[in-house]
């Protein structure tokens, strides 16, 4: 929110409120009519999330207090505390009240002004208790607040803490007012915000080191302790630090610095000072601490107390569901426990998302560079995000400035910076040779870069797992290009949006395709554009641009500087005008760590052979880990192990594609993949299993694959037999009752084999995998015949959408081809069939009503459509058998007459698939387009069922419904 218009607006509020009498700043709860403690005269309904809250931290706004009685939003009214950068212009002056300059005026240590004296004569008029004096207000003109935050400081650390405090109790649906009355030189605002502290239930009072040579924390803290509802969280001390004499002696690492005569400050009442910090103590109820590592866990305990306070008993059920649902899903991989390496890039991660690295990091941080500011850049958002960025940076300096760094032992801080922003390139080759790289310090998101099989994806975890407690949760999605618009509406469950097709962006008129996509997307991105952080990770970004529709995958984003980050994996050089950070190759003492693993008193020869095997399979992370595992698991050393590779014969491959350069150009790694398939081999007899497994997995969604369903498809590929046909048949029959616990044993071998040599990663998801693309992408140019289909035959006979749909996709892709792409599989047509019924019906209307991914489901239709003619067309070719070309009088038929019955299932199908896209189109508004394809769906019936067949009805009642609203658009456009 602007900071002109808050301000405007506080001082109207200010202007109707003068009447009021302020004989009095405080009032207790038991003689206040206007407050009680466990009944909030205006509470927000427990199951309503709170949607006008502001963009940021605001000084909340004070109680409507005036004669008239107005009523002013609580984030209307407020003045903007969104990164205190903003109150820089603001003087530090000193305030004269009652004509009497204030004794107690001089800049302390912390940075501001004392202007209480004429508080502290009002505060003396009353005993200590902060006992009331009545002022004459009807209590529906008072405004109530469950939480009052009181916080001293413009650290970022505690703004965005306190941001995110305030963002979670608001979207529980407790009202908040949250104030640094320290910033404030206006009696008449501290008057206002007093009276906002006695009509809250709780006091949320946020300490810090400083917070204690503040005289308004002392006095927040004295007044909600006299209450009894004191809430305290320890932000960067402990409540084992808050003892008085320690403070006063400078007694310990923490108070030799900042301890002494606190009460100084305070205002001289060294008795009233230590009896507020005395007060501390005796709140043993809970004990908040906000450490660096635990601010996700600190925020939800906040919560939970206060609503179990306020007696809000739905808002600790979703808390604990969400907790569950957070344990369970919150990251796709188990923690690497022997993660090795990547200090720096773990260090510069942090800097770049936070503008600052606290804890153990700093020490691993090696290199700072400042790098110089660049003009006039704008940003590549929607077309209203483009003109309000414009207005934003309209009023700004122009021009370079210089970025000035502040480095000490604990910190290390930006001290000037702008916005930086994405420009769309335009042009062709030159333009993108002068697309200059910006690393945006501060700014919420990094881009981290290399090949595959580097590390990207185990530093993004990595990252994850040391941070997570800072976001309230990580989102983390693929970032293939035929996948990422799924996978980020996927989002919808964590984030509780919904972005089917009911929630139309206009209720009055029917939405464009178009228009209902960007409502859905634009719901998760308001989302995520909250004060709650949360941490996206973007793994394995394929492209810039959405494979369907080409637009750019930034726009799905929320905007970069907010409290949401964003971080991305991908092979691309350059992502979205940013400087990625280059992941580099391990070091040789980590790559050596990796390979040897427990063993570390190999001979120098069998460190030689290392050594070669490192820098043969590139020095790839994923080889290094591969060879690790093989020395661990086979009683082999590396110097016969190295002899191994090398005599293993390559496979011939045509090689094709960008993606494939790291493998035409490694034939050594290829060589130790295939050494992997023969010790697979050689432990369970040819084709075993787990190789099959591994073969498969290349045409499988980049997602995690249900083990059970690797596992069917692998057995549905053919295995090689030296036996005849009659003896596998034979040996079929007799173990046939012994099948399926063999099958489930072998199954477990397999998987667990493949675990233990790296080939695959376990998920956090039960019974799932993950293969890296690297495997995967050899996996499908080795060309196993029949992986494919028995990936597709494999899928199609689970056909679970809530738990596959993106490997359902993906045997969709096989199966028909999309776009460019060539059709890998074909299916007889009563397959076919079964799978357009079972499968592909259900998935298209699942996408369309569900996830709003118009386009989507629609093409998947259209193109389903196609195969359902191609094999119409092949069932109306005539066809000669042999035995009938003796035969000269006998006519030449046709499949359709050969199989009647399965020929009209197939016409039928079209016209069930027709009938769908026209009903799809109805919901777009696409009248015409619809019309055409109901009427193909009505002649198929009528020519198979009969005019009088209900199925054939209902399409016609369709068709009424087309032609009545075709032609309300065609009066309405004709006027």
């Amino acid at each position: 929110m602007d900071l002109r218009e808050d301000s405007i607006r506080l001082e109207s509020l200010q202007a109707t409120s003068r009447n009021m009498s302020s004989s009095s700043a405080f009032f207790s709860a038991n003689q206040s009519p206007f407050f009680s403690p466990r009944s909030s005269t205006c509470q927000l309904s427990e199951s309503t999330r709170s949607d006008a809250q502001c963009n940021s931290i605001n000084f909340s706004a004070d109680p409507p207090s005036s004669s008239s009685g107005i009523q002013v939003p609580e984030c209307l009214a407020d003045i903007g505390f969104s990164g205190f950068q903003k109150f820089d212009h603001v003087p530090s002056t000193t305030l004269v009240a009652s004509g009497i300059r204030s004794s107690y005026d001089h800049m302390g240590d912390n940075g501001y002004n004392v202007p209480i004296a004429k508080h502290r004569k009002n505060m003396r008029n009353h005993d200590m208790s902060f006992s009331p004096v009545p002022i004459s207000l009807s209590s529906n003109r008072r405004r109530s607040y469950d939480v009052y935050i009181g916080l001293h400081g413009r650290k970022p650390s505690l703004i965005r803490f306190t941001n995110w405090l305030r963002a979670e109790l608001e979207v529980q649906g407790m009202t908040c007012f949250v104030s640094d009355r320290a910033r404030f030189r206006n009696s008449r605002k501290h008057e206002l915000r007093e009276r906002a502290m006695d009509v809250s239930s709780f006091g949320v009072v946020i300490l810090t080191r400083k917070s204690l040579r503040n005289p308004y924390t002392i006095e927040e803290l004295r007044f909600f302790s006299s209450k009894k509802n004191l809430v305290p969280i320890y932000f960067d001390l402990r409540p084992g630090d808050c003892l008085v004499r320690d403070i006063v002696e400078k007694r310990g690492e923490l108070w030799e610095k900042h301890g002494g005569d606190l009460w100084v400050l305070y205002g001289g009442l060294e008795k009233e000072w230590k009896e507020a910090v005395n007060g501390l103590v005796r709140v043993d109820e809970w004990k908040l601490e906000a450490q660096d590592g635990n601010w996700r866990d600190c925020i939800l305990q906040a919560v939970t107390v206060l609503a179990m306070k306020l007696g809000r008993r739905s808002v600790l059920e979703r808390l604990t569901k969400w907790r569950d649902m957070v344990d369970k899903e919150e990251f796709p991989f188990p923690r690497n426990e022997n993660f090795i390496g990547r200090k720096k890039e773990l260090s510069e991660l942090e800097f770049i998302l936070f503008g600052d690295i606290t804890g153990e990091s700093e020490r691993d941080y090696f290199e700072l560079k400042a790098r110089s500011k660049r003009k006039n850049l704008t940003v590549g958002w929607s077309k209203s995000s483009l003109a309000e960025e414009r207005h934003r940076a309209s009023g700004s300096r122009k021009g370079k400035e210089p970025v000035i760094w502040k480095e000490s032992e604990k910190e290390i801080e930006m001290q000037s910076f702008e916005r930086q922003h994405y420009q769309r390139p335009k042009g062709g080759q030159s333009s993108r040779r002068k697309r200059s790289k910006k690393t945006v310090y501060g700014k919420g998101v990094a881009c981290v870069t290399g090949d595959s099989g580097i590390g990207k994806t185990e530093l993004l975890l990595e990252f994850a797992y040391r941070f997570h407690q800072r976001y309230k949760m990580v989102l983390w999605i693929g970032g293939e290009s035929q996948y990422i618009r799924q996978n980020y509406l996927n989002l919808r469950s964590f984030l509780e949006v919904d972005v089917g097709v009911g929630n139309s962006i206009d209720k009055s008129r029917i939405n464009s395709f178009e228009e209902q996509e960007e409502a859905a997307i634009s719901r998760v991105r308001k989302e995520l554009m909250r004060n709650i952080p949360f941490l996206v990770v973007i793994d394995n970004l394929e492209s810039e641009k959405d494979w369907w529709d080409q637009k750019l995958v930034m726009d799905l984003l929320p905007r970069f500087g907010g409290e949401t980050h964003i971080l991305i994996s991908t092979r691309l050089p350059c992502v979205m005008n940013l400087e990625p950070l280059k992941l580099s190759y391990l070091s040789g003492v980590e790559a050596m760590s990796l390979m040897q693993g427990s063993i570390k008193d190999y001979p120098i020869a069998d460190i030689d052979a290392l050594r070669i095997i490192e820098e043969k399979v590139g020095r790839l992370t994923l080889a290094l880990a591969i060879v690790g595992s093989m020395l661990s698991e086979l009683p082999i050393n590396p110097s016969r192990l190295l002899d191994t590779i090398n005599r293993m014969p390559s496979r011939d491959i045509l090689w094709s594609g960008r993606e494939v350069r790291l493998l035409r150009k490694n034939t050594f790694l290829l060589q130790l993949f295939e050494v992997c398939f023969s010790i697979f081999d050689h432990a369970d007899g040819p084709g075993s299993l787990a190789t099959r497994m591994v073969l498969v997995s290349g045409w499988f969604a980049p997602a995690a694959i249900p083990i059970s369903l690797l596992s069917l498809a692998a057995h549905k590929v053919p295995k090689k037999h030296n036996g005849t046909q009659f003896w596998r048949k034979l040996l079929h029959s007799l173990t046939c009752g012994f099948s399926s616990s063999y099958s489930k044993r072998s199954e477990v071998e397999a998987s667990s084999m493949l675990l233990r040599f790296n080939l695959a990663r376990s998920s956090t998801k039960e019974g799932y995998f993950h293969f890296n693309e690297l495997i995967k992408v050899y996996a499908r140019k080795r060309g196993v015949t029949g992986a494919a289909n028995a990936m597709v035959q494999a899928v199609a006979s689970r056909r679970s959408l809530s738990l596959h749909s993106e490997h359902v996709w993906a045997a969709c892709f096989l199966l028909f081809g999309f776009g460019n792409n060539p059709k890998v599989v074909e299916l007889r047509v009563s397959e076919l069939l079964c799978l357009v019924k079972q499968v592909i019906l259900p998935l298209a209307i699942w996408t369309f009503v569900t996830f709003s991914r118009c386009g989507a489901a629609l093409e998947l239709l259209r193109v389903c459509t196609d195969a359902l003619e191609a094999a119409d067309q092949a069932f109306l070719t005539p066809v000669e058998k042999w035995l009938d070309k003796s035969l000269c009088w006998k006519p030449i038929q046709t499949n359709a007459q050969l199989n009647p019955y399965l020929w009209e299932e197939l016409a039928l199908s079209r016209a069930t698939v027709l009938e769908t896209r026209a009903k799809l189109m109805l919901r777009g508004g696409q009248f015409d387009i619809g019309d055409d394809l109901i009427r193909k769906a009505i002649f198929i019936r009528t020519s198979i069922c009969g005019e009088d067949h209900p199925d054939t009805i209902a399409a016609r009642e369709t068709l009424s419904k087309l032609t009545r609203l075709l032609a309300n658009v065609e009066t309405h456009t004709s006027s």
